[in-house]
């Protein structure tokens, strides 16, 4: 594993797109700082920009460096949750221009899968994570599944995990607004 999360960061450090597993599905991904390469990946799936990506974290404390504030609420969700879940934030700070919604929000989740951590910690930077399918698609839920037209677009595809079928059930999403409102926006 070591040998790949090298060649991985190194890619995420040249602004190349990569296709990894993650603790869900296998997503699409790249330095979430990077403009250009945010620009990529929504060439890469077809997305309209204006539809929003969210990042991977390694934990709480890189989490906090990208927003302008972490509610308590979305750390206690963070600590307590023991099942995949994205938190939408308002007032993203420190990512690529392109990658926020429109409102400044940014999906974020923290990864429980050993490659996604140990790529975050030596990249040391946020993810962008999108399913590994051309927008409108439906979603491959394992290496085997996604199509090979949108794999011919990638810079780097992990030779990692490329037999298992990761979970099939994508994270929960809630929604967490500065005024404190609680939206759960898919279970």
């Amino acid at each position: 594993m070591q040998k790949e999360i090298k060649s991985v960061v190194e890619a995420l450090k040249k602004g190349e797109s990569i296709l990894y597993p993650s603790d869900t599905i296998w997503g699409i991904g790249c330095d979430a700082t990077n403009a250009q390469a945010v620009e990529k990946i929504y060439h890469i799936k077809k997305r309209d920009p204006s539809q929003s990506m969210l990042i991977l974290v390694s934990d709480i404390y890189m989490a906090q460096r990208y927003l302008d504030e972490m509610p308590d609420i979305a750390i206690q969700l963070l600590e307590c949750s023991d099942t995949p879940l994205t938190l939408v934030i308002d007032g993203a700070i420190n990512l690529a221009e392109n990658l926020p919604a429109p409102d400044s929000s940014i999906g974020l989740r923290i990864p429980d899968e050993d490659f996604c951590q140990e790529m975050l910690r030596q990249f040391r930077k946020p993810v962008v994570s999108t399913s590994a399918n051309f927008s409108g698609q439906p979603t491959a839920t394992c290496f085997q599944e996604i199509d090979p037209a949108l794999s011919a677009r990638i810079d780097h595809i992990v030779n990692w995990r490329q037999d298992e079928r990761p979970s099939e059930k994508a994270s929960s999403i809630i929604r967490i607004k500065h005024d404190g409102e609680v939206q759960i926006l898919r279970k």
